[in-house]
């Protein structure tokens, strides 16, 4: 028995050797797994160094000022069904934004025509005032002051329904302010953009927009004044505020302002007509 000692510890001493050399590999193969495992999870957790897009003239979700309303729906940026038509443009949500609400529309497009036709017949009815009666002379026949007192009484009746005309003509452009109010307020947090016949118009920020200064909805005034009160931002009659873009003539920024808060932002020019 003891002349087999010697080569079962040899043997035993190769196994051990083995095994050594095999934990080893092992150890380090883990140790490089961990190493990649490490280095993914820190590649994954570091921020990017591109932010959001910034709202801008110089191009939002590839719309800028000059793009025409077929390159614009052909980029993909915007729905493809006009969701209003009011005053003759065509506005279209952002993908993913609000369907077109029939209501809505339906309404509009009644209340711009009876703006359109009553406005149409108040410039008429402008022109066709009725001659004052005049005076009767001394000695005037009863004949005569009857012939007077119906003309007077029917160029009353003509003053009082071109008064009338000329009321509801007014009132009418009441309602299309509202219209146009309900329309903004309906795409006040999901945007929209606005095309005349020559092109894009209006683009109207979504909500959480931002500009490259940081400025958008729930924004402050002051912050507002701080970014942009030393390049034009001025207050228009409407109560908005109103920043002139660089090299873009006709083209602004509108801050909408509610108290002390942002509640909106569109890039517009108001020089394009969407109706002759």
């Amino acid at each position: 028995m003891r002349t087999h000692r010697g080569p079962i510890r040899a043997v035993g001493a190769g196994i051990s050797v083995a095994l050594l050399v095999a934990g080893a590999a092992a150890c380090s193969d883990d140790k490089k797994d961990g190493a990649k495992a490490d280095s993914a999870a820190t590649a994954s957790a570091a921020p990017s160094s591109k932010g959001p897009e910034a709202f801008s003239a110089a191009g939002y979700r590839g719309l800028k000022p000059g793009v025409t309303k077929d390159a614009a729906l052909a980029g993909g940026a915007l729905e493809a069904a006009p969701v209003s038509l009011l005053d003759g443009c065509t506005d279209f949500a952002y993908k993913g934004g609000p369907a077109p609400d029939k209501t809505r529309m339906d309404a509009e497009a009644a209340t711009e025509a009876r703006y359109k036709d009553l406005n149409a017949k108040a410039d008429a009815a402008a022109g066709k005032a009725p001659a004052p009666a005049g005076t009767l002379p001394p000695g005037a026949s009863a004949k005569d002051a009857a012939a007077a007192a119906a003309n007077s009484a029917d160029a009353a009746q003509q003053s009082a329904a071109s008064a009338k005309l000329m009321a509801d003509a007014a009132q009418s452009s009441v309602d299309m302010l509202l219209a146009r109010e309900a329309r903004d307020k309906a795409f006040l947090t999901a945007g929209r953009a606005s095309f005349a016949a020559s092109g894009l118009r209006e683009l109207v920020a979504p909500a959480e927009a931002r500009t490259a200064e940081g400025i958008g909805a729930g924004s402050t005034l002051d912050a507002l004044q701080q970014a942009y009160g030393a390049k034009g931002l001025q207050k228009n009659k409407a109560g908005a505020y109103e920043l002139p873009v660089d090299g873009q003539q006709g083209w602004q920024y509108e801050f909408t302002v509610d108290g002390a808060k942002v509640t909106g932002m569109a890039l517009v020019n108001r020089t394009v007509k969407c109706t002759a």
